[in-house]
């Protein structure tokens, strides 16, 4: 049995001032330090063999906070564009809440959370979710098969799009799903790749 711990990044800067921050490159808050190290004591148990992260500064200072806080300084890292945040194309920059204001409750929700909402220059959920898993099939699956235990520092929307492919969340449902700044989600992985059981903290 495997473990895989997806942990989102500590919130960053443009987060709390609620700009969608996307690709561009922001690091992390006083506030979302902490979050990483309070994530990393979830971890403190877990011996990991290798590190993901996407090429952002916010998920890679929160995977390094991890590190040394568990102690695992050395563990091997593999840092990916496909792990990227969604890019938000026209909005990256603005705020979310006046964008609410702009375009409406009912679209504001199914642009930020649904499944397929179309942004000019800029990508869907679905878009996040046709490059992370079959990054995560190719390059980390092989990982859990060998019950090598792995961790993810990533970001809100490509693990939204993992967790919609390890649970089997339906495109209408995945809407309902958020992982919070520093929250970590913990699987257990068996020898043919199954998640089969799941911990949020």
């Amino acid at each position: 049995m495997a473990i895989l711990a997806l942990v989102r990044h500590g919130e960053s800067e443009w987060n709390a001032k609620g700009l969608w921050t996307g690709w561009t490159d922001i690091s992390l808050s006083k506030i979302g330090r902490d979050e990483a190290k309070q994530a990393a004591e979830t971890l403190r148990n877990v011996q990991f063999d290798v590190s993901y992260t996407s090429i952002l500064s916010r998920a890679k200072e929160t995977l390094e906070i991890i590190k040394q806080t568990i102690g695992s300084t050395g563990l091997k890292t593999i840092e990916s564009p496909a792990l990227n945040e969604r890019d938000y194309g026209e909005f990256t920059g603005k705020n979310k809440w006046e964008i609410e204001k702009e375009v409406g409750r009912e679209n504001f929700q199914k642009l930020r959370r649904g499944w397929y909402y179309p942004i000019e220059n800029g990508e869907t959920l679905k878009d996040v979710y046709e490059r992370v898993v079959p990054y995560y099939r190719q390059e980390i699956l092989p990982n859990l098969e060998q019950g090598k235990n792995v961790l993810i520092s990533a970001h809100g929307n490509s693990l939204r799009a993992l967790v919609k492919y390890l649970d089997n969340i339906s495109d209408v449902d995945i809407s309902n799903l958020e992982i919070a700044t520093g929250e970590a989600v913990i699987y257990e992985v068996n020898s043919e790749g199954k998640a089969i059981r799941k911990k949020v903290s």
